[in-house]
């Protein structure tokens, strides 16, 4: 099992994804945590991710599970061409919706747990992979759900690991600077959990767990 778990896009270690993927190929890209933003929004920052992948030389191309819903059969075999995913910021809720109503989460759990594909992702990509999305709703609106999917929130994370993660720590992009309390109730609930800066990353690599950075 293969996961390179950061805060904001590589943090600065990208040479350690490159490493978990080996020689870049390939790679799909799932954008769905953005999807509440307007269209335009969501496609400019799907072209933002593919300029620092194409740099590292890899080969993006979205895999977009709103096409996928229903049809976890052709999502299966879309996944078949890549070897890595990718899975952007956004809105976690969001995401883990897209990803149980395309049945992505289930193949992603699957293949990344047989070490069939890497999983990469970044804020709400890192986010998801946990056991609960409990605290998530401190940084992320669940109510946004419904009017984009028409499901309600999951509240269950993907389980890949036994932590929660609290991304964006002394971040401008944590603008209500809500990271540190919500560590801090996860702790005082008893909820493994790992904050994390912009400039680290957490790499998993079969049973070995590295925080990379400061």
């Amino acid at each position: 099992m293969k996961l390179f778990l950061s805060s904001y896009r590589f943090g600065g270690h990208s040479d350690a994804f490159v490493q978990l993927t080996g020689p870049p190929a390939d790679l799909a890209v799932i954008a769905n945590a953005s999807d509440a933003w307007p269209a335009a929004a969501r496609a400019s920052s799907l072209r933002s991710e593919f300029g620092p992948l194409r740099a590292l030389g890899y080969r993006p191309a979205e895999i977009d599970l709103r096409e996928y819903v229903g049809r976890t059969a052709a999502l299966e075999s879309a996944l078949d061409a890549f070897g890595a995913v990718w899975v952007r910021g956004g809105n976690t809720f969001v995401l883990r919706a897209q990803l149980a109503r395309s049945g992505a989460d289930g193949i992603l759990s699957e293949r990344v747990r047989e070490g069939s594909i890497v999983y990469g992702g970044y804020s709400a990509g890192a986010c998801v992979t946990a056991p609960s999305l409990i605290g998530v709703e401190d940084a992320d609106d669940p109510g946004e759900v419904r009017p984009v999917t028409g499901v309600d929130t999951v509240w269950n994370g993907l389980g890949l690991v036994d932590f929660s993660i609290v991304p964006h720590l002394n971040s401008v992009l944590d603008e209500h600077d809500s990271g540190w309390s919500t560590l801090q109730r996860l702790r005082r609930d008893g909820v493994s959990c790992h904050g994390l800066t912009d400039e680290q990353a957490i790499v998993v690599d079969d049973s070995e767990t590295r925080i990379l950075g400061d």
